[in-house]
């Protein structure tokens, strides 16, 4: 037979059917009367009802048939819910039910009819159906009558459901009215009390005869007996209510005559038709809570005090409030007349208390004089042999009813406050006695109950007193800490000051020795002979030299200074490496050095500075060719390294000895080779380190004298999807430019004659020179011009102050203007950027850049 598809609402339809609470029931009249009405009806053998659960259909009646359930594999019922429409099958012999073994064998059923039940949330749970051994029509009158039934077969369902749910109800009120911990009370329309549970029983103490059948106001105190029934009765004429549906705190009487306090809430319980059916009272007993009231209202006090004192410690220190704050707490919390509080400082003689806060007592001149210093904490008490003394110096505990009888009671002068009471308290923490308070003339007994009471208090003001040492302590700290700090910004200051001004200085005569040592060796007019060549190269070999020990020292300055910027970005590896190998590899051709490259994989990528990997490369690599053997060879190889990834750069040169390593990367240390044949600085190094670990990685070296080194570091690398890079700008062809000025604004003549030469060989540019802003500025008002490139360091106005003037002027504002400064430290840069400047070229001048600036920004 052809499976039933199964609802798309499945799991609410199955819901819908066990919420009936029906399934395995007994059978009922109701359901079988109607059932055996379908019968008659319709002139069927079979009536059922059938109810479709996960595996099964259950029949709740099933006249005519033996079994009370079967499997869904034969249930016709199940396609009529599945479908969520009535089914009728004339000849149940068609080719969807002639294989269902109730079709094909006995009893051979050959007409089915059934119509969907639906009796919560429009949820089909089963069928009423008819079923015949005999094939037969059913007209469209008989689905009607067979709806019709389905309707009262709905109607059954839901009135069974609905007598199931008061069952529960009533047994769950039964079950909570008599096990319930709070007393309860059924009370009918004439005040006659109905039934009580066994608590309000045990809460007032009758029992079960003595109260049921007789009037609730004998529960009621004497005063209010008499009103009783009328707030009942008030409440039935529709009047509003006093008691019923408000509760309110009230006393009951108990049996023996005493007064109980209890919470009164009485509620209306009303039948089907909304009168009121009888009443329920609850009573909840007060005594506890309101002795716990009592106790609260006075921890209440206490916690105020100390949630002020922790919460709000920072402002009461700030403000030196906390000894006040305290005093004064203490003396309410204890409704003492006079408090104070200290702390106790150790000494070479033994402890000392250091009043801090102390009740006025003043009574004359001399001693409100006393007070004012005891309150100032400039007064010391250091007696032992005193009630005080007894506190700060032997950590007791002091107390007493009669203060003047006291063996240890000091004379107090004429005309002081009498004194009844006294209570000294020493405040620990851990072992170490740190200070006290004492009260006196209270009126709480003084007695170890007080003591206990006070312990929370106590423990809290030792947490501020070490607070307040903390605090105390750590401002002297921070007053150190921002002396040294500001010796540290000065030193600083003067640190970068000073590079600032070695970088410009060293750098400005460098521009015009390298400048003019370039055009030398370029120059097409006048063609160098072999030995100038050589010479010129030699000036510009050692330039170069001195230009790299500046931009040495002033990088290991910068990174030590932590001012070296780092733009960490996803960069692939190969890339940076494949760069290096060629910018170094005639270098290693020329020292007659092999130099082999294996990159990583293409995708290899990692999270780094891209200029600053390259610098660490380039140092690693230069290293490698100066420091190799005649012949040598070089290997640079990259290999995953955990989460990273490892470059190592390996070569055939001496080695180097395993003592020694930890030498490498130390300023300035060259390991002896300072007096060998190879040029240094022995930095490199030391920044190459420096940028590694900067960047996340690690570098070290591999090596054995005879053997060769390998130098290796690592970066972390980067998830990200390699995005193409374009490492340089994209420029125009060299071609020439079109007739247009250049205005350079420069005060050295050197550097004047050499930025005239370099534009000498520049077709269709004109280059026009100022030795100051002042007349560049006036050269820019008469002649229109293509750029500006500028010093900053000018006589008169600044490079600053010319470039404000020139974006004030509205016809000059879009012009671009190019700093070209040997002011070469990063922040110089910056700063120049910041101000406006389009872009910005160091001393010495690298003609390259220039070029590349001038195609940038002039028009051709």
């Amino acid at each position: 037979m052809q499976a039933p598809d199964i609802p798309t609402n499945e799991a609410r339809r199955l819901q819908a059917l066990r919420d009936l609470e029906v399934l395995d029931t007994p059978a009922e009249e109701s359901f079988d009367r109607l059932t055996e009405l379908a019968r008659e009806i319709f002139g069927v053998p079979v009536a059922l009802i059938s109810l479709i659960d996960t595996q099964r259909q259950w029949f709740k009646s099933h006249p005519g048939v033996d079994a009370c359930e079967t499997g869904l594999d034969v249930s016709f019922c199940a396609h009529a819910v599945a479908d969520d429409d009535t089914l009728v099958v004339t000849d149940l012999t068609d080719s969807r039910f002639a294989d269902n073994p109730l079709v094909a064998g006995a009893p051979h059923i050959r007409f089915y009819a059934g119509h969907p039940l639906r009796p919560l949330d429009d949820m089909p749970v089963g069928t009423l159906c008819l079923l015949d051994y005999h094939p037969r029509t059913f007209s469209a009158h008989e689905r009607r009558l067979l709806a019709g039934l389905a309707g009262q077969a709905e109607a059954l369902l839901r009135q069974n459901k609905l007598s199931a749910d008061l069952a529960h109800t009533a047994k769950r009120f039964e079950t909570i009215f008599f096990t319930s911990a709070t007393a309860k009370v059924r009370i009918d329309r004439n005040g006659r009390m109905i039934a009580i549970n066994p608590f309000a029983l045990n809460l007032l103490g009758y029992v079960e005869s003595d109260v049921v059948g007789q009037n609730v106001a004998m529960l009621a105190p004497p005063d209010i007996h008499p009103h009783h029934d009328g707030y009942i009765q008030r409440y039935l004429d529709g009047h509003e209510p006093r008691v019923i549906g408000k509760g309110r705190e009230v006393e009951a009487m108990h049996k023996d005559g005493h007064r109980v306090p209890v919470h009164l809430a009485i509620n209306a319980i009303h039948d089907e038709h909304g009168q009121v059916e009888e009443f329920l009272g609850v009573l909840t007993d007060l005594r506890d809570i309101q002795a716990a009231n009592r106790r609260i209202q006075k921890e209440q006090a206490l916690l105020s005090v100390l949630h002020q004192g922790i919460t709000d410690y920072q402002a009461l220190m700030s403000g030196k409030k906390l000894w006040t704050f305290l005093m004064e707490a203490l003396r309410e919390l204890t409704d003492s007349d006079y408090a104070l509080i200290g702390e106790v400082l150790p000494g070479d003689n033994g402890n000392a208390l250091k009043v801090h806060a102390i009740t006025d007592l003043a009574w004359s001149p001399s001693s409100r004089q006393l007070m004012e210093q005891l309150r100032s904490g400039n007064m010391m008490f250091t007696r032992a042999d005193t009630l005080l003394g007894r506190v700060y110096a032997q950590g007791e505990v002091v107390m007493t009813d009669d203060l003047y009888q006291h063996p240890q009671r000091g004379g107090l002068p004429p005309g002081h406050p009498v004194l009844d009471n006294y209570l000294g308290v020493p405040i620990y923490s851990g072992s170490e006695l740190i200070g006290m308070y004492a009260i006196s003339n209270s009126r709480q007994t003084l007695d170890q109950s007080l003591l206990h009471w006070l312990e929370p208090f106590t423990a809290t003001c030792a947490l501020l007193i070490n607070l307040y040492r903390q605090m105390a302590e750590r401002d002297q700290v921070l007053q150190d800490l921002a002396h040294a700090h500001d010796q540290a910004q000065r030193a600083n200051q003067a640190k970068s000051e000073f590079l600032s001004s070695m970088s410009h200085e060293l750098r400005t005569p460098l521009n015009a020795i390298l400048g003019f040592a370039q055009l030398l060796a370029s120059g097409r007019r006048e063609p160098l002979s072999d030995k100038q060549t050589r010479q010129v190269n030699q000036i510009e070999k050692s330039g170069q030299h001195l230009l790299s020990l500046i931009n040495e020292v002033l990088d290991l300055a910068k990174i030590e200074s932590g001012h070296m910027p780092l733009s960490l970005e996803t960069i692939t590896l190969a890339h940076v490496i494949e760069d290096v190998c060629q910018t170094l590899e005639p270098s290693a051709e020329a020292s007659g050095i092999r130099l082999a490259c294996t990159p990583p994989p293409a995708e290899s990528q990692v999270c780094a500075d891209y200029t600053r990997v390259k610098q660490v490369l380039f140092n690693l690599i230069s290293n490698a060719i100066k420091y190799n053997s005649p012949n040598g060879s070089i290997q640079i190889t990259a290999a995953p390294r955990d989460d990273a990834l490892s470059v190592s750069v390996t070569d055939t040169g001496p080695g180097i000895a395993a003592h020694r390593r930890h030498e490498l990367f130390e300023p300035f240390n060259r390991l002896d080779a300072e007096n060998g044949p190879v040029e240094g600085t022995g930095i490199g190094l030391a920044i190459t380190r420096e940028l590694v670990e900067r960047m996340g990685g690690i570098i070290d070296v591999d090596s054995a004298p005879g053997e060769g080194s390998t130098f290796w570091f690592t970066l972390p690398r980067s998830n990200e999807d390699a995005a193409a890079r374009a490492h340089g700008e994209a420029t125009r062809p060299a071609s020439e430019f079109q007739q247009q000025t250049l205005i350079y604004v420069e005060d050295n003549p050197a550097n004047q004659r050499l930025m005239e030469d370099i534009i000498d060989d520049v077709d269709g540019l004109v280059l026009r020179t100022a030795p100051s802003a002042e007349m560049g500025l006036e050269l820019l008002r008469i002649t229109p011009a293509a750029l500006v490139m500028m010093d900053i360091h000018l006589p008169g106005m600044d490079g600053y102050q010319a470039l404000a003037a020139i974006r004030r002027d509205p016809h000059l504002q879009a012009l671009p203007v190019v700093a070209l400064s040997a002011s070469a430290m990063q922040r110089d840069i910056n700063k120049a950027l910041d101000a406006g400047f389009d872009a910005y070229l160091t001393k010495p001048l690298e003609i390259a850049k220039l070029m590349a600036t001038l195609k940038r920004y002039v028009i051709t």
